[in-house]
């Protein structure tokens, strides 16, 4: 494959997976079971403020790629469209997506956002521009702490996850399942979605040709 094709797909699948992210959380939300930890925070943001969700959410994460420079992480593109398109997508999700009145209703849309959310995980990490500033806010924590990944991400999730169900975010079944269930299956949408890097040119084959005489 060449580098050409390689690089349009990665873009391709960058925008497909950052606009899907947004998609998937409008379905979430719309379902009205619970949401993620941080989706909760920019709801309880959105209720005591009344700044649109989508405003919100690109002003956390643009608050969160601050916290990345004492950090020393490096931000990608993928991570600077993740903070600034993702709130848009889901503006445009509220617009055309509905609330379902009933249970029976609410639960298949939340797993169909849960399930689209893992598939745009996938995607816009696969295309290998960069994490998101939440993925990217952990990982630093990580590395600069020296502590398992694992109590860096629950510690902040359960922190968002407080402040934001203080603030009034909607805390659910919907946000059990999440926590439960978005490790294992962005653990299958992402090997299957990563973009391989171009192979480079065989320089043995080259410095043959090039050594190889020729006939005058």
């Amino acid at each position: 494959m060449s580098s050409r094709p390689v690089f349009a797909r990665r873009i391709v699948q960058l925008l497909v997976g950052v606009f899907a992210y947004g998609i998937a959380i409008a379905l979430m939300i719309r379902a009205s079971v619970g949401v993620s930890p941080w989706d909760v925070l920019s709801q309880g943001l959105n209720i005591q403020t009344g700044v649109p969700f989508g405003v919100i959410t690109i002003v956390v994460g643009l608050a969160l790629l601050l916290i990345w420079i004492p950090l020393r992480q490096k931000p990608g593109i993928g991570t600077v469209l993740n903070a600034l398109l993702v709130g848009p997508s889901a503006e445009v999700g509220f617009l055309i997506l509905p609330t379902p009145e009933s249970l029976w209703a609410r639960i298949p849309m939340f797993a169909l956002g849960l399930a689209l959310l893992a598939v745009a995980t996938g995607l816009y990490i696969g295309a290998r521009f960069g994490p998101g500033p939440r993925d990217g806010l952990m990982t630093g924590l990580h590395r600069r702490t020296g502590w398992p990944i694992w109590v860096v991400r629950t510690g902040i999730e359960v922190t968002v996850l407080t402040i934001g169900w203080i603030l009034g975010g909607n805390v659910g079944i919907g946000t059990v399942a999440f926590a439960l269930l978005i490790g294992p299956m962005v653990g299958r949408t992402l090997p299957f979605f990563h973009v391989p890097e171009a192979p480079k040119p065989d320089t043995g084959v080259i410095e043959l040709i090039a050594e190889t005489p020729r006939a005058s």
